[in-house]
């Protein structure tokens, strides 16, 4: 490559009119480039990768959100059970009273 001039995803070999190949003829230099379809098919799979996660992240909130309405759901019924109970409660206390003072009244 040229100096003062860096080559992006977006560029081809004969863009300047010049390959990388023909200005770097070492070795290792070429095997530590990246080509731009090599970038291309990476960016590609990472994308791929993060729409797989989405979606997977998708399906999981959804999951879990029919599980919180069936925990709310069966969190108001358990509301509605207590609610009943204290009432049963309240009702057998006002009972027992009754007849505690019943009992009171009767003399022995």
């Amino acid at each position: 490559m040229t100096m003062g001039w860096e080559k992006t995803l977006f560029d081809d070999d004969t863009s300047r009119g010049e390959s990388s190949y023909e200005n770097n003829n070492d070795s290792s230099t070429i095997k530590k480039e990246v080509l731009p379809l090599d970038r291309l098919k990476n960016l590609e799979e990472k994308i791929t990768a993060a729409v797989e996660k989405v979606k997977a992240l998708k399906e999981e909130k959804n999951l879990l959100e029919r599980k919180i309405r069936d925990l709310e759901t069966l969190l108001n019924e358990k509301n509605r059970e207590i609610e009943t109970l204290r009432s049963e409660k309240s009702s057998i206390g006002n009972q027992l009273q009754e007849l505690l003072s019943e009992l009171e009244t009767i003399e022995i």
